[in-house]
């Protein structure tokens, strides 16, 4: 995430440091303390970002790099008449606030020259210690100091105002408003793009999109949903409201007129007019586990079942394979996205059997980034960037089939299978364990 919004702020992902897994502590280069602030005004995964005057292992470290940070960078920010507060954040420990005091104190070798004000400061410097992430293994010492100047805070405030418990309308797969937000940020979303959702459902991340400015569309096979008609998805409600629809939930956040229309529509099938049209297209495609993955059928197709909704609206449907949905999607993003423009998506994966060979690929698009999220202990789903980089052209049509790579990618078809292989598994295991 912070990669893709330095890049849409103008700058480059540089860290000074190699970036500690076990660490929830970055250094980052960014040129400019306004696009550091751009950062923070779009971020749900970052919490704060400072200005850093100095860091190391040990307090003997800090200090003597707080004593080389140069001191016409401090000045502006310790004149007598400013106000200031020192705020202490420890990572994995709790101090006691004489602790807290005798950490302060011992900066007063820094120049400070205004007067403390603790509730509406000018400038808050921040001493952040980490002392890792194992919470039953404390270190008496922290592994890393760090002094710095604050700056910004990020956006987690968006997780719960956008929380999904309280919007009118759900589904069963309604998108997280966490990874909502990342999924537009790796998306690049930025006002007055045009941003298109295949596989709409209850229109969850149009929300983000329409948030950071975007007029948002979607289409989603079920006639129903995009209706909002049928049986609600919430506890102790039977069937869904007269206000319950995707328009509605634009309406909520007062977005509404960012929303341009979601359209009932077979993915498999065409229905855009040729050219590039789209500056992202956000999706998370169904796995077959809590949503059906279908498409509409024909007499020539081996008919799965006929489904008729509450408007008497009939059509046959046939499966959809995975590695279709996919090799559809890769296909629509190459031909319908504007040239830098991106595909972000969720692909399920088999955690034992996952390699990097089976993400799939496409000539007119470069991976940016594989992000998981673990779903259980042998399934997960990664969050896939791609960015369009090359003119689509006919040849590029179905070029996948021509280099072999085909074949992994249909393991992807036995995803449901392997999931529920898994859930049985671990319900006999709990079941001989309980009667232990």
């Amino acid at each position: 995430e912070i990669t893709s919004l330095l890049s849409l702020c103008g700058g480059q992902f540089s860290g000074e440091q190699e970036i500690r897994v076990n660490s929830p502590f970055w250094i980052l280069s960014i040129p400019s303390e306004e696009m550091a602030r751009g950062l923070m005004k779009r971020t749900v995964c970052a919490k704060s970002i400072f200005e850093l005057w100095g860091h190391g292992r040990s307090a003997g470290e800090l200090y003597a790099s707080l004593k080389n940070y140069p001191m016409d960078k401090m000045l502006p920010y310790l004149q007598s008449d400013s106000t200031y507060k020192v705020h202490i954040h420890t990572f994995n420990k709790t101090l006691t606030q004489a602790q807290k005091i005798k950490k302060i104190d011992a900066l007063e070798f820094l120049p400070f020259k205004g007067k403390v004000n603790l509730k509406n400061p000018e400038h808050i410097f921040w001493i952040l210690e980490d002392y890792g992430m194992d919470p039953n293994n404390v270190p008496e010492e922290p592994f890393q100091l760090y002094f710095g100047r604050w700056i910004a805070d990020g956006q987690r405030e968006l997780i719960e105002s956008y929380s999904v418990k309280k919007r009118h309308f759900i589904g069963n797969t309604s998108m997280d408003a966490c990874l909502s937000f990342i999924m537009a940020n790796h998306g690049r979303v930025k006002p007055n793009d045009l941003v298109y959702d295949p596989f709409v459902g209850t229109g969850g991340l149009l929300i983000s999109s329409a948030h950071f400015g975007a007029y948002v569309c979607g289409t989603d096979i079920d006639y129903n949903t995009i209706h909002g008609l049928g049986k609600a998805s919430r506890k102790n409600q039977k069937w869904r409201g007269p206000d319950e629809n995707i328009r509605a939930n634009l309406r909520q956040y007062g977005l509404e007129k960012y929303y341009l229309d979601a359209l009932v529509s077979d993915f498999s099938r065409p229905i855009w007019r040729k050219g590039m049209l789209f500056d992202a297209v956000i999706t998370d495609p169904p796995y077959g586990i809590r949503e059906a993955t279908r498409r509409t059928g024909s007499p020539k197709e081996t008919v799965k079942s006929a489904e008729r909704s509450t408007e008497n609206h009939i059509f046959v449907s046939s499966s959809y394979h995975l590695s279709d949905i996919f090799f559809d999607l890769l296909k629509f993003a190459a031909e319908y996205l504007v040239m830098g423009g991106r595909l972000v998506y969720w692909l399920p994966i088999y955690r034992p059997e996952y390699t990097e060979e089976i993400i799939p690929r496409h000539p007119c698009l470069k991976l940016i980034s594989n992000c998981e999220q673990m779903l259980s202990s042998h399934t997960s789903r990664r969050l896939i960037t791609m960015e369009k980089v090359k003119e689509f052209k006919d040849q590029d049509q179905n070029s996948y089939l021509l280099d072999g790579q085909y074949m992994p990618y249909r393991g992807h078809n036995s995803f449901r299978e392997k999931y529920f292989s898994g859930v049985t598994k671990r319900i006999a295991k709990e079941e001989k364990d309980n009667q232990k």
